[in-house]
């Protein structure tokens, strides 16, 4: 873990931005079409984690991007060559654009100063999306990852994070993934390489944002 002088250092408001993953109803709502990682999400922790953190960023001037997964109705431009797309298109639950699947979960609290991007093809939140051109015009050179998953979308994130030249900061309590006991395997052997490791605490604590 940095040293609270190095995390401050990277995580200056004004060239940092926070990026949530997929925290959408239709994903770890209540009503999610993933109930395994919807459940993982709430009772570890990390969705709660992921709105302090979206809290502090509004308090001290942090920008904050929502990257939201979602399909047309008809299914036009959506991938069909991985098999998580084609089990994807037969659970009971559709992230459909315009549904309440697709906006952002409680306890998450957006405000009109985020941006919402929304995503109708591919794993990325960031490759194929306009979040990569949003970080740059926003003089962005942190990015803290959170959300999820730590299956796909979380670690394929901070890898196109990385190879575009920006610091990839993660809360690792922030972040949730099926089994549970997959996410710190995944932390310690994959993000730990190439990502700043951290938690919620002492990122809200570097951006001295006082606790709730």
């Amino acid at each position: 873990m940095p040293s609270y002088d190095q995390l401050r250092e990277l995580l200056d408001p004004a060239t940092s931005v926070l990026l949530t993953v997929e925290c959408q109803q239709g994903v770890v709502g209540p009503d999610s079409a993933l109930p395994e990682l919807a459940k993982e999400a709430r009772s570890s922790g990390a969705l709660a984690n992921v709105a302090r953190l979206v809290a502090g960023a509004h308090a001290c001037g942090l920008q904050v991007i929502h990257a939201i997964a979602e399909r047309r109705p008809d299914g036009r431009g959506a991938n069909r060559n991985a098999r998580l797309f084609r089990a994807a298109e037969r659970l009971p639950v559709q992230q459909l654009s315009g549904t309440t699947a697709v906006r952002l979960a409680a306890p998450i609290e957006v405000t009109e100063e985020d941006f919402v991007v929304r995503r109708l093809h591919g794993l990325s939140p960031i490759q194929g999306t306009d979040v990569d051109a949003l970080l740059r015009n926003l003089g962005c050179r942190t990015l803290v990852v959170t959300g999820v998953s730590a299956n796909v979308a979380i670690p394929n994130a901070v890898f196109d994070a990385v190879n575009r030249g920006y610091t990839a900061v993660v809360p690792t309590d922030a972040i949730a993934g099926v089994p549970s006991e997959y996410t710190p395997a995944m932390i310690r052997n994959t993000l730990a390489l190439v990502a700043t490791l951290t938690t919620t605490a002492d990122l809200l604590a570097a951006l001295r944002v006082r606790p709730a």
